[in-house]
């Protein structure tokens, strides 16, 4: 859980910084479009140097942001063991009852590659970018649902809150593992069963620590006149002229994404029916 990265934000001053909110919500679902709509090795390409040039500019340390990855790095194991030893296709090895297909291995490389690359897009969302900033480009953006009587202002605190104390909940997660283990307690040996039932010294006292922290958070907004709704902005959102530019940038992008598929496409429709003309 030290590992993680999601909901820390990272002080530095570069143009991915200092850009609108809204503009990297928009980026970053872009992103995540251009990675489940690409099946070509062009827009893998695309894909990987797009991220590093966002990442140089950003001057996080890469090492801060791949952390993000270990966290999710049995799920990344597991996906690809699934997709390998379960697909069905043209066998490349087969031993005993394992048969590794090369369909399986493409399906899972592919699906390694989309997933790792959507906790790295969303890592730099949130490193960049102060919870504070975030909720303003939440409730900015879907303002519109205010129309419908749609909670917007409420929801996007939610999720900013949320994001807050993801880093402040790993920590008193450490806290209490560091202090449960000098009282004896053993999260590494055993069974899988007696692993799970170590955990729950772990958390009971995580639970119970939570439940306290959202009740003071409550009350401190209580006592400062918190009560949602239409309130002003010490920092309204305005739209720069670099944020116009970052847009167009991200809507060529998408559209050399979406190209390079399409075209990809023809050429294989046009090798097999040229293939089977002959």
């Amino acid at each position: 859980m030290a590992e993680i990265t999601l909901g820390q934000y990272y002080p530095e001053n570069s143009i991915i910084h200092k850009l609108d909110p809204r503009v990297k919500l928009f980026g970053t679902l872009i992103f995540i479009i251009a990675i489940f709509s690409t099946n070509n090795i062009i827009g893998l390409l695309a894909i990987v140097m797009f991220l590093a040039i966002i990442i140089k500019i950003s001057k996080v340390p890469f090492a801060k942001i791949i952390k993000g990855i270990k966290g999710i790095l049995f799920l990344l194991v597991f996906t690809i063991v699934l997709n390998i030893l379960f697909t069905p296709g043209t066998p490349i090895i087969t031993f005993w009852i394992i048969k590794i297909t090369k369909e399986g291995l493409i399906t899972g490389g592919f699906l390694t590659f989309r997933l790792t690359f959507l906790v790295l897009s969303t890592s730099v969302l949130t490193l960049t970018t102060t919870p504070n900033d975030l909720s303003d480009g939440l409730e900015k953006s879907f303002a519109f649902l205010n129309k419908i009587h749609f909670p917007v202002h409420e929801m996007a605190m939610m999720m900013s809150l949320a994001l807050r104390f993801i880093p402040t909940l790993v920590e008193e997660t450490e806290k209490i593992k560091k202090a449960q283990m000098a009282r004896g307690a053993d999260f590494e040996t055993g069974g899988l069963m007696q692993r799970v039932k170590s955990l729950i010294p772990l958390l009971v006292p995580l639970f119970v620590s939570s439940i306290r922290r959202a009740l003071d958070l409550a009350m401190a907004m209580e006592a400062r006149c918190y009560h949602g709704g239409n309130r002003t902005k010490l920092k309204p959102l305005v739209y720069k002229k670099k944020d116009k530019i970052s847009y167009l940038v991200l809507v060529g992008f998408l559209c050399v994404i979406l190209g390079a598929g399409f075209v990809t496409n023809n050429l294989v429709m046009f090798k097999f029916l040229s293939i089977k003309a002959s």
